[in-house]
This record gives structure tokens, C-alpha cells and sequence, in this order.
């Protein structure tokens, strides 16, 4: 499994974990496709997301101005969590990487380009907080 089909797939655990309240492990089982098998990588994403949501939300919650976490969707939130807790826990991933992949999720999965642009707002806001 390569790290984009991993975060695709982690964007779909996160937003079936928050949909159905079911266990990660249950959620990453079930986003699985024919032939493809999971690595740690995969399961890092997933367990590191769900294991810091408070401190990935608070940070979200901060960055957002005049919009409530809860009024973004689902998928969007699940895909900004992803980011966040990349730009904040995974050491060995730039960045701007975590930011770029987010804006090709975020277009992938929403079909508009005004997706990744508010992703990428609340991103870099997210970044320059995290450099002080």
C-alpha cells in the first residue's frame, strides 16, 4: 500500500469511525479493498488521528474563522484531522507535504477546487501555529 491509497483509506476509516462510532481497527478492516493489504503506515494514520483528536480538533477549532468544526463535512473534517495530525506527529513527513496531499484529498473526494482551497487555509494557518 502506498502512502496516497493510505491516506485515502485513512480519510474513510476516520469518516466511518466518526458516522457509525465503530472501533479503528474495525473501520480499517472494512475500507479495504480486494487484494490490498494494510501496512503500519496505514495503521499509524488511523490510531495516531483517533488517539490526539482533541488536541487535532483544538488546534482545527483555532485555525477556523467564522465556522465551527462541526459545520465542516465530514469528509472534509475527516481529511483536515488526517493533515493535522501528520503536520503535528509525523516527524519525518514535511509539512508542506502533509498540506499538498490534504488539497489533493480534499479535491478528490469533494470534486471542487474550492475544497482544497479551504483546506489549504486552514492548513497554513495550522503550520504557522505549529512553528512558533
Amino acid at each position: 500500500m502506498n502512502r496516497r491509497l493510505a491516506r485515502i483509506r485513512t480519510v474513510q476509516a476516520l469518516y466511518q469511525i466518526e458516522m457509525t462510532e465503530t472501533a479503528p481497527s474495525e473501520a480499517m478492516a472494512s475500507v479495504l479493498q480486494d487484494n490490498e493489504v494494510p501496512d503500519d503506515f496505514f495503521h499509524g494514520l488511523v490510531n495516531g488521528t483517533v488517539s490526539h483528536l482533541q488536541e487535532i480538533d483544538r488546534l482545527l477549532t483555532d485555525a477556523l474563522e467564522h465556522w465551527s468544526i462541526n459545520r465542516i463535512s465530514r469528509v472534509d473534517r475527516a481529511i483536515l484531522r488526517l493533515a493535522v495530525y501528520e503536520m503535528k506527529y509525523e516527524t519525518d513527513i514535511p509539512v508542506n507535504v502533509s498540506i499538498n496531499e490534504a488539497i489533493d484529498l480534499a479535491k478528490g473526494f469533494a470534486g471542487e477546487e474550492e475544497s482544497g482551497k479551504f483546506a489549504n487555509g486552514v492548513l497554513s494557518k495550522i503550520a504557522e501555529t505549529l512553528e512558533k
